[in-house]
């Protein structure tokens, strides 16, 4: 690891890494000195982001992983206990959109997987992950949500359920956590130019919005050692 940067010689895990907001942050970790952990469905992605680090002079592993195999998120931690033994920060930022449509037409399949990714899928890190953050000097953990999450709007109950949850669970965590060395916040990036946010707004123009780039600077705050802030939602919109 480079021993240069606000994030020198600490250990990162992303979630949703392969594209997005997930590998804007995971590239920017690396030049500020990560090791970051690359976890994503899509191998190809995944190699990309690992390619592009690498060539920056940066370090990274590749877990590829669909957060709904369960049984594989919980042997997360014991696989960085052993291989790093601890976890410095983690970034869940993987989420699913879901279907855009009024909750009496959902489909029962796709609630449920929109819950298993953005909920339960979150939880299951949460859970696997919080012994190998305390062993770390100064854990940090981020989750991203979404201004869905208190201000719902028609359509969008899956999401704007699912992200409400996790705000509630990362809530309670950040409280059990209070006497603790870990800082756990939520960022809730606002309008960015990604595949999720095209899906959800076919229409609206991406050169209008910010890029991922553009917001990794508060990711690298939150995950820095000298961050304060706890149980919070940083709001980006």
């Amino acid at each position: 690891m480079s021993n240069k940067g606000t994030l020198a010689g600490r250990v990162a895990l992303i979630t949703g890494a392969s594209r997005g907001i997930g590998a804007a942050v995971a590239k920017r970790f690396a030049t500020e000195g990560a090791h970051v952990v690359l976890l994503a469905r899509t191998v190809g992605g995944l190699e990309e982001v690992d390619d592009a680090i690498k060539a920056a002079g940066g370090q990274s592993t590749l877990v590829p992983c669909d957060l709904t195999e369960f049984e594989r998120i919980d042997t997360l931690g014991p696989a960085l206990l052993e291989r790093f033994d601890k976890l410095d920060i983690l970034v869940g930022n993987a989420g699913a959109l879901g279907d855009i449509t009024p909750l009496t037409h959902y489909d029962a399949t796709a609630w449920h997987h929109v819950f298993d990714v953005n909920v339960h899928a979150n939880w299951r890190l949460i859970r696997t992950l919080d012994p190998v953050l305390r062993r770390s000097d100064t854990g940090r953990a981020i989750m991203v949500t979404s201004g869905a999450a208190t201000n719902p709007r028609a359509f969008w109950g899956a999401y704007a359920v699912t992200k409400a949850a996790l705000e509630t669970i990362v809530h309670v965590w950040s409280a059990e956590l209070a006497e603790t060395n870990v800082r756990v916040n939520l960022v809730n990036p606002g309008p960015t130019r990604t595949g999720m946010r095209a899906a959800a707004f076919p229409g609206e123009d991406p050169e209008t919005l910010k890029a991922p780039d553009d917001i990794t600077g508060t990711f690298v705050g939150l995950a820095s050692a000298n961050c304060t802030r706890h149980g919070e939602v940083i709001d980006l919109a």
